[in-house]
């Protein structure tokens, strides 16, 4: 019994959250004039009304997942990485040229293309990682900022020196990849494809990692309590590299294996308009950084997005309703951390007292 409610309970905060947003949704689709049935069933068909729709979601999940994992990663060794969009803009443009400029048979250029992805998105992260172990930069601000940086880059790379000159060329975009590059489809005729096999193997290894390992403990030690991981022997510069290029690194393997999984070239904004990296964020936040859980709450979060447009194609509830329950996870994650942090406060002041 023990061992079962370990395994369940990193889906147990998400399972909160979940219930809590589609509470406040009911109360928006009652607003909003419509039924709460009809709106959910619609809902419910939308994201897994029959196996067509189930492999939206899925499809839909795959980079959520991904960067996901690469944000708990981060966060549960105590390191504020929010720059998970820019990084997986880098692994995505990354793997879209080598797709195009590196010869060999199309098995191989796809495995160096996945392999820069995540070298590229890797670095991008351990770069803002060595800023703040070499100068004391704020790692929160510059992930940040590096977002910026990284998706004016890379809309500039496929606007001018890179930019697909067929047809119209209307769009900024590379050039399409050839069919040999494209990473298989799971199912004929639908669209989930190989990465989500990676995103299920990583949330598999980042777990083993985290729970086995004697780094994943180091990790966890650091995030848990700083003071004593270092006073024990942890090495917090070259574990925050290692972690910030691995939190990176699964980011830009997200935006790889969306380009050559399912967009076939690099278009700019595409990522930043699916709001892709801040979905991943969500769902590990919502999970606590556990690496199962944040599979799970991508998964639900993808379901909720994919479901949201049944909705508004089948009854009179608007889109925004999706959106309202998200805004009501978000307010969840920060009652929950303000709460945290309130506690531990009033427990160091309290100490503080008694010594």
């Amino acid at each position: 019994m023990d061992r079962w409610g370990r395994l369940l309970n990193p889906l147990v905060g998400p399972l909160i959250a979940m219930a809590i947003g589609l509470l406040a949704g009911s109360i928006a689709i009652l607003a909003a004039g419509g039924s709460i049935g009809e709106t959910y069933a619609e809902m419910w068909k939308g994201a897994f009304g029959n196996f067509y729709f189930l492999n939206g979601t899925l499809t839909r999940a795959t980079p959520i997942i991904l960067v996901g994992l690469g944000v708990a990663l981060a966060f549960r060794s105590g390191f504020f990485n929010l720059g998970a969009e820019g990084q997986m803009v880098l692994g995505g443009l990354t793997a879209a040229l080598v797709g195009l400029y590196c010869p060999g048979p199309g098995w191989l250029v796809t495995t160096v293309a996945l392999a820069a992805g995540v070298i590229a998105g890797g670095l991008w992260s351990a770069l803002a990682g060595y800023l703040d172990v070499k100068f004391r930069v704020n790692l929160l601000i510059t992930t940040m900022l590096f977002n910026y940086i990284a998706v004016l880059f890379a809309g500039y790379m496929v606007a001018y020196p890179f930019k697909d000159r067929s047809g119209s060329a209307a769009m900024s975009q590379s050039a399409m990849l050839d069919n040999a590059v494209w990473l298989p489809k799971l199912f004929k005729g639908m669209a989930t494809h190989a990465g989500l096999l990676l995103a299920i193997a990583a949330t598999i290894a980042v777990f083993i990692f985290l729970q086995r390992s004697v780094k994943g403990y180091e990790a966890r030690m650091l995030g848990g309590n700083p003071l004593f991981a270092v006073y024990g022997g942890v090495k917090r510069s070259s574990l925050m590299l290692g972690t910030m290029f691995a939190s990176g690194g699964l980011a830009g393997i997200a935006g790889a294996a969306e380009v050559l999984g399912s967009q076939y070239r690099y278009i700019d904004t595409a990522f930043v308009s699916a709001n892709f990296a801040w979905t991943g964020i969500m769902a590990a936040l919502l999970a606590n950084a556990h690496p199962i859980g944040t599979a799970f709450a991508a998964f639900f979060l993808a379901a909720l997005q994919t479901g949201g447009m049944g909705v508004e194609l089948n009854t009179d509830v608007p889109l925004e309703v999706g959106g309202i329950i998200q805004s009501v996870l978000i307010l969840f994650i920060t009652i929950k951390f303000s709460l945290k942090f309130w506690k531990r406060r009033k427990r160091r002041d309290g100490n503080g007292t008694t010594v």
